[in-house]
């Protein structure tokens, strides 16, 4: 069998550079991309850049970029599932054996855009970097040295679109490049260009990329006739959310295609709803379905009473709660519970269930507290899983930080619900709700404790 490679010269022009060769940034940005060149007559060839010094690009380079896409999922409740083989990477550069090549494509007139998703630990600054020793520069140090050498050059600007999963992700990397121009004394004529000839978007991405299918790629490879490294696989849901001028919109046009990207005044709205429906929905229905002998969220899903607990959760008391139109809230929530009930991803409940007492704090006490506030009673099913959480810390299941679990294996629910430096403030107040749940749960199992706060 024959690898996958290019059959004609690759002739897009290079307009984005992207700092990431793994699974994510090739299942969600270039698969937009590619659809926006084969869909829509787009002429964007992406140049991948490997951010770290052990990485995929000679393995992509093999394939003359190329890669097959499989997405699986549920679409309106059938099950989907579509492949591609992505087309629009043009080639990629390890910046670490090829610091030269690197350098060139800022020399490049057509490059408009630098993506990058380098972890939650790649947009950092370290005082006291050396522009000389590039392999030793965090990744904004090395961004910086490239925009230097663009400014030198006389030529404009990019449009930066950053996808770490971190806050104000475009905020933070222009202060990083700010920072560093400041050490390096690149002078206010540089800053000024980073400034006003530079667009840094602060963005939200969603979408699980499964990544290479260990257990079945052989049995790909045989049904497609070629050989393939990189293959990637991901679910059919994606969501791009950016915070930037829409006018840039039209600058890479990815709505022209349908495609869920949402150019916006501020993302924050967005990632409240991701965090408080989403990931709340995870937290307040985990503990309780693994109390309940369930494996897996598909098993949740399928499981009645469990569901019908989640679905009030969201529907009645998180989605109460935000501030975006209630329909688009009602969309993305029905979104998501396609998603929990996609059959092709196995996600277990203990692996969400990991470091539970700051994810509640953060992704479901803030709805229980503005619940509270808007309509001077306790949501119910919120309630319950914070009871369903100190239930959970009672077995030997937990997984958090050794002091949290020894606190609240043998803490009684007064002295958790008192523990401020876990919540941000004292809950006591909710007490007399999560005790009678908690006495239900151990008098009469989850099931009938559930029961009782299922509609």
């Amino acid at each position: 069998m024959e690898r996958l490679k290019r059959t004609e010269k690759n002739t897009l022009t290079e307009r984005v550079l992207q700092f990431g060769e793994g699974n994510f940034l090739r299942g969600f940005v270039d698969w937009m991309i590619d659809k926006l060149n084969k869909e829509n007559g787009g002429d964007y060839g992406v140049t991948i850049v490997q951010p770290l010094a052990g990485g995929l690009v000679d393995k992509l380079n093999a394939q003359d970029g190329r890669y097959s896409l499989y997405l699986r999922g549920l679409l309106k409740g059938e099950k989907v599932e579509e492949t591609r083989i992505v087309d629009c990477v043009t080639r990629g550069i390890n910046p670490y054996t090829n610091t030269d090549e690197f350098f060139d494509c800022a020399k490049n007139p057509d490059l408009r855009f630098i993506v990058s998703n380098t972890t939650e630990a790649g947009i950092e600054y370290k005082p006291n970097q050396n522009p000389d020793d590039f392999n030793g520069l965090t990744f904004p140090g090395r961004l910086t040295l490239f925009m230097k050498k663009r400014f030198d050059e006389g030529l404009g600007g990019f449009i930066l679109l950053p996808c770490e999963l971190i806050d104000k992700n475009g905020d933070n990397l222009k202060e990083c490049i700010l920072k560093y121009s400041e050490d390096w004394g690149y002078g206010g004529e540089f800053e000024k260009w980073i400034e006003t000839e530079n667009h840094f978007t602060n963005t939200l991405v969603d979408r699980i990329v499964t990544g290479y299918p260990r257990d079945n790629a052989k049995e790909m490879e045989q049904l497609y006739g070629y050989l393939d490294d990189m293959i990637d696989t991901a679910e059919i849901f994606h969501l791009w959310v950016i915070e930037g001028d829409k006018k840039l919109a039209e600058e890479i046009p990815f709505h022209k295609i349908g495609l869920n990207v949402l150019w916006t005044d501020d993302v924050t709205p967005y990632k409240k709803r991701k965090v408080r429906i989403l990931n709340g929905a995870h937290t307040m229905t985990v503990l309780a379905a693994h109390l309940a002998g369930l494996e897996t969220v598909k098993d949740a899903m399928d499981d009645e009473l469990v569901f019908s607990f989640m679905k009030q959760g969201i529907f009645e008391e998180i989605i109460t709660t935000l501030d975006l139109p209630k329909n688009e809230l009602e969309q993305f929530a029905n979104d998501v519970i396609e998603r929990f009930k996609n059959p092709f991803i196995k996600h277990y409940l203990l692996s969400i269930a990991l470091n539970s007492v700051s994810k509640y704090k953060v992704r479901v006490l803030p709805s229980v507290l503005e619940y509270i506030k808007e309509k001077n009673c306790e949501p119910k099913r919120l309630v319950f899983s914070l009871a369903a959480l100190i239930a959970f810390y009672r077995t030997d299941a937990a997984n958090d930080d050794k002091a949290v679990m020894e606190f609240m294996k043998t803490a009684s629910a007064e002295d958790i619900l008192k523990k401020t430096e876990y919540w941000g403030e004292d809950l006591s107040f909710l007490l007399p709700t999560v005790q009678k749940h908690l006495d239900e749960i151990e008098k009469n199992g989850i099931r009938k404790a559930m029961e009782k706060v299922v509609d």
